[in-house]
């Protein structure tokens, strides 16, 4: 079983326009802790912390490299139109890292992240921006997955816990 493993929030610098901000994408990439992991594989999550939230934008998955995947043009235009629904607020990206090995990345593995990030993504946030693998399931299990806010049965706990879905 692959291991991957998450690091960041890391802050997008920002510098503000008349019609909103844009994205500092190269000096992003300047921070030496990003720049450490800018040739690394896996996925990446563009989120807005607001409050003491985290809303998720937009989900990608990086095959060649972060640098060069991540912050592209066109991901750039995905990210500013999600950013331009928040008056306030820190644009971050966090990166699920491939595990380091001999040989290519998983790509099939990747992509199975990628979607499930999406799926996730999209039952907190209907306005992701990611436009394929949003159709999320059409069924939860109450107080389990993709249940309604509420304090679970004890049923429902003691299964959580069976399945490690607590974690």
């Amino acid at each position: 079983m692959a291991n991957f493993y998450v690091i960041g929030p890391f802050a997008i610098p920002c510098v503000k326009k008349v019609a909103g901000r844009v994205i500092c994408h190269k000096e992003f990439w300047r921070q030496s802790e990003v720049n450490e992991i800018a040739g690394e594989k896996g996925c990446y999550v563009f989120a807005v912390r607001a409050g003491k939230g985290y809303t998720p934008i937009y989900v990608g998955k990086a095959t060649k490299t972060f640098k060069q995947e991540c912050l592209n043009p066109s991901n750039r235009h995905k990210f500013q139109a999600g950013l331009a629904d928040y008056k306030s607020g820190s644009p971050l990206l966090f990166f699920v890292l491939h595990p380091k090995s001999k040989g290519a990345a998983n790509a099939k593995q990747i992509r199975q992240i990628e979607d499930f990030l999406i799926q996730n993504g999209a039952a907190k946030n209907p306005e992701l921006q990611n436009i394929q693998g949003k159709g999320a399931p059409k069924w939860t299990i109450e107080g389990v997955i993709r249940a309604k806010n509420g304090k679970p049965t004890t049923s429902a706990s003691l299964f959580k816990r069976v399945f490690d879905f607590h974690k």
